[in-house]
């Protein structure tokens, strides 16, 4: 009993003594949250003198007790931490475009985006770029930067300035878009065409121009966008292609109805490597394909006269954060298949070092783009600069930027030069060009809710190899005209201006009023006479002739200006 007596005093002492202990790592850990009611103060236990009668282990034990106490003690004291947190890795899925981002990647960049396309973009800026991990000197798994996701570039021309999507999952971001105008040319064309624009085509009526319904997939790294297009893009776009002319099928119909469809892999190295094939938007020419995602309707001829889309293959490398290296391989010049007997190749890059400035580069050559003139090979070079020079959302002026766009190309080979004329009679070789410039300047207002644009630019394109054909009598790109003739060495050089006011009370919303001058160097734009022959003659017999499409009366000629003014409305929607 004796024993059972010591043994049971000293699993009472331990026991005492363990329950001191506990109380001063729960003072080292304690909430902050709890300090407005700290715990009652712990009454210290003497070791000094041990219970009489106990062995000397137990003695020996009770002292390792006394010396943890003093420890714990020390440790508080000093404020040290017995644990430390671990570190955390997250692997993150990829965005999806518009997505800015990115979504898509093709954050694409609609021009410029992904955009983004990115999108985006972009844009999410940089569509469907993930943020792939590498292991850094501790073990840990790092997590990659998103591709332009270190600012907001919301305010560049070509983004939508959308933030966010609603009804937005994991597998998919949805996206809306509505383009609904009103132009009034004061040329009054008497038919209400209106010519060589590949944004506005008909005067003193209301249209839509686009009406857009679609957006991203995206799962397990593979990627995939569609968007398609009704009203006036639906028709207007298909009819600027020459390449449905050669051979069969009718490629214009197969693709009416859709501005992009394309599926694609994400994967995970560097900061992202997306690779994509399908119809996807061009990045020549800065301005986007659609309205809402630029800061004016109706674009300078150095973007409208250059590629809306590229039908093919695209691989966007993101070596950075704040760089993007995209090679081409499309199938023509804005085209749903090939002009001659060579496919196009091209590259962008596309650098944005922090988030006020964005550098861009478009390259394309080798392509055979000219319906009917094999070994006539195509080169030009797009490049943009955009600077936001002033950003404070406190004043009544909240931000302010400008983008200047310059672009150079030429033709050569099939009876044409890209250096000069020469030659003389069956062997003379006309100057085939293309060189152009835009500028605009934006500045918001009222916390962006009110935007103000000016601008314009210029064009020189001998042998107009890339100016729009007016719709004269319904003609298109494959057909031509004797009215507007696209032979080599005809001279065309144009220029115009614009101001563009805008009011954007949500994010997903712009209501925009725009005044456009254009002019050129021989009569090009719809005058009050038409660009169709409705003023035909009363004879019987002419007036079969004028009913008939495709048909012209001798002699008749239609009535082109050599300038344009004109007034727009429009309502732009995007979710």
């Amino acid at each position: 009993m004796r024993v059972f007596g010591r043994k049971t005093n000293f699993v009472w002492l331990v026991f005492a003594a363990l329950f001191c202990t506990s109380l001063f790592p729960s003072r080292v850990f304690a909430d902050d949250k709890n300090d407005n009611n700290p715990p009652a103060k712990a009454v210290p236990i003497r070791m000094d003198s041990p219970a009489p009668g106990l062995t000397e282990r137990e003695r020996w034990l009770l002292d390792r007790v006394e010396l943890l106490e003093k420890r714990v003690a020390d440790l508080e004291s000093k404020g040290n931490s017995p644990a430390a947190p671990a570190e955390t890795a997250s692997f993150a899925q990829p965005a999806s475009s518009t997505a800015a981002g990115l979504a898509g990647v093709e954050a694409e960049v609609s021009n410029g985006a992904v955009s983004a396309n990115v999108i985006s973009t972009e844009k999410v800026v940089a569509p469907g770029a993930a943020q792939a991990t590498e292991k850094g000197k501790s073990g840990a798994a790092k997590a990659k930067a998103e591709p332009f996701g270190f600012a907001d570039f919301t305010w560049l021309n070509g983004n939508a300035r959308t933030k966010d999507t609603p009804y937005a999952t994991k597998f998919f971001t949805p996206e809306i878009r509505a383009d609904v105008d009103y132009n009034y040319s004061f040329n009054h064309p008497a038919d209400n065409t209106i010519g060589g624009s590949s944004e506005v085509f008909r005067s003193n009526e209301v249209h839509v121009t686009q009406l857009g319904v679609g957006g991203d997939f995206h799962h397990d790294n593979v990627r995939a966008r569609l968007m398609t297009q009704f009203g006036l893009y639906s028709q207007t776009t298909p009819r600027n292609d020459a390449s449905p002319a050669r051979g069969q099928w009718n490629l214009d119909n197969a693709y009416r109805y859709v501005s992009e469809a394309y599926g694609g892999y994400h994967f995970n190295a560097l900061h992202g490597i997306n690779v994509d094939a399908g119809i996807f938007m061009s990045y020549i020419g800065l301005f986007s394909y659609y309205q809402f995602d630029n800061w004016a309707y109706q674009p300078s001829y150095v973007s409208s006269n250059t590629p809306w889309f590229f039908n093919g293959v695209r691989v966007q490398i993101f070596p950075t954060e704040h760089l993007k290296i995209e090679p081409w391989f499309v199938n023509g010049w804005q085209s749903y298949g090939r002009f001659n007997n060579r496919p196009g190749f091209g590259m962008q890059i596309l650098w944005r070092p922090n988030g006020w400035l964005s550098i861009l580069g478009n390259q394309y050559a080798l392509g055979e783009d000219a319906f009917g003139a094999p070994g006539r090979v195509r080169y030009h070079t797009d490049d943009s600069i955009e600077v936001k020079y002033y950003d404070n959302q406190e004043n009544f002026l909240s931000k302010a930027a400008f983008s200047l766009t310059g672009d150079m190309g030429c033709e050569h080979g099939g009876g044409v030069s890209c250096s000069s004329n020469h030659g003389q009679g069956a062997n003379f070789h006309p100057k085939q060009s293309f060189l152009g410039f835009m500028l605009y300047n934006r500045l918001w207002f009222d916390q962006d809710k009110f935007g103000l644009t000016l601008g314009g630019g210029k064009i020189n394109n001998p042998g107009r190899y890339l100016v729009l054909l007016p719709p004269i009598n319904g003609a298109t790109a494959a057909s031509g005209t004797p009215y507007f003739t696209e032979n080599p060495g005809d001279q065309f050089k144009a220029w115009d201006i614009s101001g563009t006011f805008d009011y954007m009370p949500s994010q997903y919303i712009t209501f925009r009023w725009e005044f456009d001058h254009r002019a050129a160097n021989v009569p090009y734009f719809s005058g009050p006479g038409g660009i169709t022959p409705t003023n035909c003659p009363t004879v019987p017999l002419v007036e079969n002739i004028c009913g008939t499409p495709g048909a012209f009366v001798q002699g008749f000629t239609p009535d082109l200006k050599k300038i344009e003014n004109r007034i727009g409305l429009s309502i732009l929607v995007k979710f």
